[in-house]
């Protein structure tokens, strides 16, 4: 947050909120990470701070309602992303349901990742890991261990091409200043808040959700709810950026996306290659879009996500 005042040269007293995505908060992040991170980066008090957690998609959760206020009026410049430190996940015991129980050894559980303390309402196959999701994925849509093989080789190779060409780097440098203004219709009103061009605009978004055992194709209709949104096709897209949870979640996207050539789909390489910090990924996806765009001066991009239990969530973005 601090580095991202710096480079804009904001004043952060004209920030009206920080709205951050976090899919844990069961930790140092100490449930609303947004306050603590803006007081921590000296942001003035009275900057206000918000966490959301929509799980995977928590920081693409929290762009969306940042665009939302900026649109209704609310909020003139808001500060959106997201945060995980997986590997600072702590552990928790569950409570018995005895106040003070005699005798039983409680149950820790690691709050890195998947489910803990199941609700045991739910029906049984829902609550399968997301491993054993991507695997019955791989099974239903007919994805071979050699096609998840070559796809996760292909994230890597992408990746490393645009790290050694630096094509990266420039854009992560360049990304505070018009990160935040990606927005829809971004409001004449705004302009010459910061001292930066907008990046690109959002122009369509939309949740889809399915049975949680199946939740890696939820971004299949996801994305296509947000392009009818934006009056788009896939006819429109010139590139799309899906969070690669999997390689048979990522292979089952391209399938249920038959316009798509699958040659437009995270053309820098993606997760698999780069990394999954659950409530920080959709942050860089929807950055590394609306950067591309502008490096390429117009166009349409599609950010989509795959969420846990059973969700997909997707932005469309253009210049």
């Amino acid at each position: 947050m601090a580095a991202i005042v710096e480079r804009t040269s904001l004043d952060p007293a004209r920030i009206d909120d920080v709205i951050f995505g976090d899919a844990n908060q069961a930790g140092e992040d100490n449930r609303n990470v947004a306050r603590f991170g803006a007081l921590l980066a000296g942001l003035p008090t009275t900057v206000t701070g918000t966490t959301v957690n929509r799980l995977c998609a928590s920081s693409v959760e929290a762009v969306i309602q940042a665009s939302r206020a900026v649109e209704a009026g609310d909020a003139d410049i808001v500060l959106a992303g997201g945060v995980e430190s997986m590997s600072r996940a702590p552990y928790v015991v569950e409570k018995s349901p005895k106040p003070f129980p005699a005798v039983g050894n409680p149950t820790m559980w690691n709050t890195a990742i998947g489910w803990r303390m199941t609700n045991r309402a739910l029906p049984t196959p829902w609550t399968i890991s997301n491993g054993e999701s991507a695997e019955k994925i791989a099974r239903e849509w007919g994805i071979t261990r050699e096609q998840q093989d070559a796809f996760a080789v292909r994230s890597h190779r992408l990746a490393a091409s645009a790290w050694a060409g630096g094509g990266l780097r420039r854009r992560d440098r360049a990304g505070a200043r018009g990160r935040s203004r990606a927005r829809r219709g971004y409001p004449r009103r705004h302009l010459g808040a910061l001292d930066a061009e907008p990046l690109a605009r959002i122009a369509g978004r939309a949740a889809h959700g399915v049975d949680p055992d199946v939740f890696p194709i939820a971004p299949i209709e996801a994305a296509n709810k947000a392009l009818a949104r934006a009056g788009k096709t896939w006819a429109d897209v010139d590139f799309v950026e899906l969070n690669e949870a999997f390689a048979s979640q990522s292979l089952a996207c391209l399938a249920g996306w038959p316009d798509l050539d699958p040659e437009k789909l995270n053309v820098h390489g993606g997760a698999l290659a780069i990394g999954h910090p659950l409530g920080a990924s959709g942050g860089r996806i929807i950055g590394h879009a609306a950067h591309e765009l502008a490096r390429r001066g117009s166009g349409v991009a599609v950010a989509a996500i795959c969420i846990g239990v059973g969700q997909g969530l997707a932005v469309v973005l253009e210049r």
